[in-house]
């Protein structure tokens, strides 16, 4: 059983035989540029996992919305068109509660398929906590999706109305531009307007306070340079106007320090508004995943809510917790449409 979850900027796919999760792995793939990246990425499947094309195959979704597509249906109808070809008639297009549907069913979904991919990892959430909160920060968002009584309870469904609730944030631990998390920061003793460019991500932040794992860095920085600390340290200090001489490395690091918590004092009112909103008991924990879990779980101790790492609800305990485990966490759509999949099939023989 493969899992795929087919997003903008990146592919991930898990391997689960007997219902356990085997092995996750994630490819760039910035699908704005074409589809040929996604054709690499299931390449690199393929090398990976030589026995894939004997595999039933789930996928999820989030690429559509990329300006390679007029509009999202006809983002769906292409990558559902590529994906189909590329892994066979055993591929399966994950819908929610509209069940599974096949290459030929799916076009006529569309609005179904679009950006379902926060909703199995929601679903997956379910069969181990009746209430929870998914906070699954990535490198390009954020999503915040309650559950109560053993359902995912999103407000919204589609990109623009949990964009419009909250549900959905677009900012990431990796590729948000800088300048989107503030008109203004704190720089020593004064703060300081920030210059409206593409001149550093949130990458550089997290590479300087050294939160964001290599593997995890899959992109070229902004100006297309190194991803040391000294390259990070002159992108950010090009955002106030600054050469990186001009100040020492712990003085930068203070100051991406400044702008992590811009970006986590924003996803924190987000996640205290869905909570409030649904009503979600206190006691419900935090269900965390995306390469960003570090946040995740940050921001489970500022609310007072128990802390569970997604790998946790995919089949995982204190001694099964390896290198699968981990990229689960990072992955965690793709293991959770793999683990459904898995259990829908069971059920329909």
């Amino acid at each position: 059983m493969l899992g795929w979850d087919v997003g903008g900027a990146h592919v991930k796919a898990s391997l689960t035989l007997g219902g356990r999760v085997r092995d996750v792995a994630q490819w760039p793939a910035p699908l704005w540029q074409g589809l040929a990246h996604l054709d690499a990425a299931i390449d690199a499947a393929r090398v990976r996992w030589p026995n894939l094309d004997g595999a039933l195959h789930g996928v999820t979704m989030t690429a559509e919305m990329t300006d390679l597509f007029p509009d999202r249906e006809a983002g769906v109808a292409a990558l559902v068109e590529r994906i189909g070809t590329r892994l066979g008639p055993a591929t399966r297009f994950f819908t929610g509660p509209a069940g599974w549907l096949t290459e030929a069913e799916a076009p006529s979904r569309w609005r179904d398929i679009a950006s379902a991919n926060w909703l199995a990892t929601a679903h997956q959430i379910t069969a181990r906590h009746p209430d929870a909160l998914l906070a699954d920060i990535g490198s390009t968002t954020t999503d915040l999706i309650t559950i109560r009584d053993g359902e995912p309870r999103p407000r919204g469904r589609s990109d623009a109305d949990r964009l419009a609730s909250g549900e959905l944030v677009y900012l990431g631990v990796a590729r948000t531009p800088l300048c989107a998390l503030a008109p203004q920061i704190a720089f020593g003793s004064r703060r300081v307007n920030v210059m409206n460019e593409f001149f550093a991500t949130t990458a550089d932040v997290f590479r300087l306070t050294g939160e964001l794992d290599a593997e995890h860095d899959q992109h070229p920085a902004a100006d297309g340079g190194d991803k040391d600390a000294a390259a990070s340290c002159r992108r950010l200090a090009r955002m106030i106007g600054m050469d990186a001489r001009d100040a020492e490395l712990a003085e930068w690091t203070g100051f991406a320090g400044h702008w992590r918590e811009a970006l986590l004092a924003e996803i924190a009112a987000h996640l205290t508004r869905v909570a409030r909103e649904a009503d979600l008991p206190t006691a419900a924990p935090v269900v965390g995943a995306g390469c960003g879990l570090f946040l995740a779980r940050e921001l489970a101790a500022r609310t007072g809510r128990p802390f569970v790492p997604f790998h946790r609800v995919a089949g995982f305990d204190a001694t099964t917790a390896g290198e699968a485990a981990r990229w689960s966490d990072t992955c965690a759509p793709s293991v959770a449409v793999a683990l459904l999949l898995d259990r829908w099939s069971s059920r329909c023989g």
